[in-house]
Formats: structure tokens, C-alpha cells, sequence
């Protein structure tokens, strides 16, 4: 299970993290994912903790808290979806705007 943490300061960094999220448990991993172009974190994080108890404390005392100026989102991580099963995408012929033979 893992938490994610939203609307993050692009000065975060993942001992920043440890140490906010230690105070709820223990902190088995941190991942503060950063811009592929600019090296620069991306403004939100995932947390996990050493028990599901561990982690809703967290959830339900942070969210919404206020910190490094900012007010954070806080909840469960949903599972990564993959994208290249989605269907969509925009390959294809797209709108010709009335261009078309006749």
C-alpha cells in the first residue's frame, strides 16, 4: 500500500517527507518523482509506511495540512494504470474540418 501526497513545494525533498511522515510510523520508502527535462521535483510524492494503520493516522492528520506554505492532498494511491492499453490516444485520421473528397 502506498500514500500519495499532493500539492507539494518544489523545495521538498524526501528526508523532508521521512521526517513529517516518521511521526505516524515507520517510513519504508519515499519516491518524490522528478521532471524528466528540468530535474526538478514534479509537486507530489508517494509515502510508504510499515502498516495500513500507519498510514491511514497519516492520511487523516495531513491531509488538507498545512506545510512548507502549502495545503497538502493526502490519500490513498491508486494503482498505476497502464497506458498503452487505454484505447484512446490520438492516432487515427482526426477531424479533416470538411476537407474531404466529394
Amino acid at each position: 500500500m502506498s500514500i500519495y501526497v499532493g500539492n507539494l513545494s518544489y523545495e521538498v525533498t524526501e528526508n523532508d517527507l521521512k521526517g513529517v511522515f516518521a511521526e505516524y510510523g515507520t517510513v519504508n520508502r519515499v519516491q518524490v518523482p522528478t521532471d524528466r527535462e528540468t530535474g526538478r521535483p514534479r509537486g507530489f510524492a508517494f509515502v510508504e509506511m510499515g502498516a495500513d494503520a500507519e498510514e491511514t493516522a497519516a492520511i487523516e492528520a495531513l491531509d488538507g495540512a498545512e506545510w512548507m506554505g502549502r495545503n497538502l492532498k493526502v490519500n490513498k494511491a491508486k494503482p498505476k494504470e497502464d497506458r498503452s492499453s487505454s484505447g484512446g490516444g490520438r492516432g487515427g485520421y482526426g477531424g479533416g474540418g470538411g476537407r474531404g473528397r466529394y
